[in-house]
């Protein structure tokens, strides 16, 4: 239940930074869009004193100029493409006169300059609206044809930098904080597993001692010298226990083995000690030949009887079936482990290698986390659900490289 709760305040706290990211961004595009808007407000107004100023030419007031001065002197500060066209919309000559801030190639023929003007036109109409010079609001004199300054252009890619840098200062963060939680994690484990080796190491060698002692006295009972042969082998399997946890946190020794063999060692511990009380389980091995794979052997076997143990506990029925089948692939050699326990519901095949979940009432639900880590991290290979069926079983598969 404990980690049900954990699991679902990290959840929340995911969505409320997901959520605060999303508003921080929200909030740079609008207030990156109103400057735009009130810098093209700003452009406009130019343009429209630009228009105020060839109407007033236009008009009989005394001391009107020429339209010329207008270009020379009222909109010298314009940086911002502008053409003037007549009243029909048409390109007034001489064209660099009545064209600014638009560059002109003087090699083009008086053909060319025409229609790239009027291709210009056009692209500066669909980014803003042109203002029409009328006099008294009647008579059309021209219309102003105008697009957008370096700045405005500029301004508007803003808000997407702005948000790229975000986004990666966020993808940064998570990756931050999640090797920081699987450092963490990982020392823990390692931490765990060196103390937990440590604490069963004088136990085990106190219990090694007596056995060999109390064997000895025991030479002449066989019935006796099965029991303490059994009680050897425990001890030797505590042995065993306290190496794989010595091994954790430490770079494991690769060794060739065949993978029959290593299996079927695990298997015959495991039979002797499945609870016999009206159940039978039938464990078998299938492989068409002999495969040979670079492993740590204490660690491989941890991970075959975790597996066994698993599936033991998802029999409910009086004679189940745990089957070793193990085959080549390509560079790869496959080992798939199949019960016929109650299976797995698919969208928790990859919640069940979450560290501390379980569906057991007993257990830390650390088994098919260690395993994955072990041949994952330590082997290089793969561990997961191949498939599985509520009811029906489940078959994990372990991709090993060959």
């Amino acid at each position: 239940m404990a980690s049900i709760f954990s699991g679902g305040r990290a959840g929340n706290i995911k969505i409320i930074l997901l959520v605060i990211a999303c508003a921080m961004v929200i909030g740079i595009l609008l207030y990156s869009q109103s400057i735009v808007e009130e810098l093209l407000t700003k452009q406009r107004e130019v343009v429209q004193l630009y228009v105020s100023s060839l109407e007033y030419i236009a008009s009989d007031t005394p001391g009107a100029g020429d339209i010329s001065f207008i270009f020379d002197e009222v909109i010298r500060s314009i940086d911002f493409p502008l053409i003037l066209t007549d009243p029909d919309t048409n390109l007034i000559q001489p064209f660099r006169a009545y064209a600014r801030n638009i560059p002109l190639d003087t090699a083009l023929s008086f053909e060319e300059q025409e229609r790239y003007l009027k291709q210009l036109i056009i692209e500066l109409d669909q980014q803003n609206r042109p203002i029409t010079v009328s006099l008294q609001d009647t008579i059309i004199l021209n219309h102003v044809h105008y697009g957008e300054s370096p700045l405005v252009r500029q301004l508007r890619w803003v808000p997407y930098i702005e948000i790229s840098l975000a986004t990666l200062f966020i993808l940064i963060g998570y990756i931050g904080f999640s090797y920081i939680k699987r450092s963490e994690q990982s020392n823990i484990w390692v931490g765990m597993a060196k103390e937990t080796a440590h604490q069963l190491g004088t136990p085990l060698s106190s219990l090694m001692g007596w056995v060999e002692l109390v064997k000895s006295q025991a030479a002449g009972n066989p019935s006796l010298s099965d029991t303490m042969t059994e009680m050897e082998n425990d001890v030797e399997r505590l042995n065993k226990v306290a190496a794989r946890f010595s091994k954790i946190g430490s770079t494991p020794v690769l060794k060739e083995e065949n993978l029959a063999t290593v299996i079927q060692g695990v298997m015959n511990y495991i039979r002797r000690r499945i609870p016999k009380a009206g159940r039978k389980v039938e464990l078998t091995l299938e492989t068409p030949g002999v495969f040979n794979a670079r492993i740590n052997r204490e660690l491989f076997e941890w991970v075959i009887e975790n597996l066994m143990k698993n599936a033991l506990d998802a029999m409910e029925g009086p004679t189940e079936k745990i089957s070793f089948a193990i085959v080549r692939s390509g560079h790869h050699i496959l080992v798939d482990v199949t019960d016929t326990g109650k299976g797995i519901d698919s969208k928790f095949h990859k919640e069940i290698f979450r560290p501390g979940y379980s569906t057991k009432k007993r257990g830390w639900g650390l088994g098919l986390s260690l395993s994955q880590r072990i041949i994952e991290q330590y082997h290089g290979g793969k561990l997961f659900v191949k498939h599985s069926t509520p009811g029906a079983g489940t078959t994990f598969r372990i991709r090993l490289r060959s």
